[in-house]
């Protein structure tokens, strides 16, 4: 059953900002998260009909943005590779620099320490940095974070220490050095 315009447009409506800033929260770039969220609701549109109601809608769609993130994700990493790899020019550090950290919710002032967490987030095993962005940086209960996911709570909870434990040991180490350069 394909999805009707108004239903899809009433399902835009109501999660286009969660989507938004789910995929703001992994790529740290306006633009990058505004391409992804048209994504996701491109296959919203694409594969309504799969859709099997064991879950809410709203977890529906959050696995989609982060499925979309993380595949965006791999894309620009692969592109990298390829790109440093295959270019004769001297100047690849051109294009490693060229990442940007532009998350409109992080002060100007504190844009560098900012970019520092969101790398050591990122530095992250994959279900790691879900469990702790959907929990973090989204506000999300472990429980909505086991259905997302489609974990038991307890692996949730495990997740979520482990990452925090290494994001606190990472991170030490990243302004000890940060501070010396200063």
């Amino acid at each position: 059953m394909k999805i009707n315009q108004e239903t899809f447009n009433q399902i835009y409506k109501n999660y286009n900002l969660l989507v938004y800033n789910v995929a703001l929260n992994y790529v740290q770039n306006v633009e990058d998260a505004e391409e992804i969220t048209q994504d996701v609701f491109i296959k919203v549109y694409n594969s309504f009909d799969n859709f099997n109601n064991k879950s809410s809608i709203k977890t529906w769609i959050y696995r989609i943005a982060i499925n979309q993130s993380l595949d965006f994700i791999k894309k620009k990493t692969s592109q990298k590779h390829f790109f440093i790899f295959g270019k004769k020019s001297q100047n690849e550090q051109e294009y490693l620099n060229s990442a940007n950290f532009e998350h409109p919710g992080v002060l100007v002032e504190r844009k560098e320490d900012a970019k520092i967490l969101f790398e050591t987030i990122n530095s992250l095993n994959a279900n790691q940095k879900n469990a702790i962005i959907l929990s973090k940086l989204e506000g999300r209960s472990n429980s909505e974070i086991a259905e997302i996911m489609q974990l038991s709570i307890s692996s949730v909870e495990s997740l979520i220490f482990r990452g925090k434990a290494t994001l606190q040991e990472r991170l030490s180490e990243k302004f000890i050095e940060y501070r010396k350069k200063k």
